[in-house]
């Protein structure tokens, strides 16, 4: 969500799915799923990625991301000749946008990333559930200086960039 045109362009053949409403936003609903070579191409080793799925959320008024949900679903084989599925789901809830150099910026946000293990014969399952809330203070665009490999807070750009 910080990057409007790399959100646009996830979105870029989409399928609209209708409205929904998040919180107190109207929204519309546009769904991508990758793929079957770009699945494969996701795997690695033993583990084989089923499918991902992105829902995104765009405000009917402004057109902005306000709610992203990215699902991934994974066959692992184990060593008992039994399948263990993995499924990923995390749901980001993007606001605060604000004017950074005429450009919208997302300045906070909030993830629930859910971990559901199942398929095994035993027929025991694991769910794990973490947060995350951000924020994000500063945002500066073609600072001199910075390479794609580093990442400098503004704060501290501001210091390199004054001293000798």
């Amino acid at each position: 969500g910080l990057d409007p045109k790399s959100t646009a362009s996830l979105f870029t053949n989409a399928q609209c799915l209708g409205e929904n409403r998040i919180g107190n936003v109207d929204c519309f609903v546009l769904k991508v799923c990758a793929d079957r070579e770009t699945v494969i191409e996701r795997s690695e080793g033993p583990a084989e990625v089923i499918r991902h799925i992105l829902y995104g959320y765009f405000c009917q008024k402004s057109g902005l991301l306000i709610y992203l949900e990215d699902s991934h679903l994974t066959r692992v084989p184990t060593q008992d000749s039994d399948t263990v599925y993995w499924e990923t789901t995390i749901g980001s809830s993007i606001g605060d946008y604000r004017d950074v150099d005429g450009i919208l910026i997302a300045h906070q946000g909030r993830s629930i990333a859910t971990v559901f293990r199942f398929g095994e014969l035993s027929m025991q399952h694991s769910r794990t559930r973490m947060e995350e809330v951000w924020t994000i203070d500063d945002v500066m665009f073609n600072v001199p200086g910075l390479s794609m490999d580093h990442f400098i807070p503004p704060a501290d750009i501001l210091d390199n960039i004054n001293s000798p």
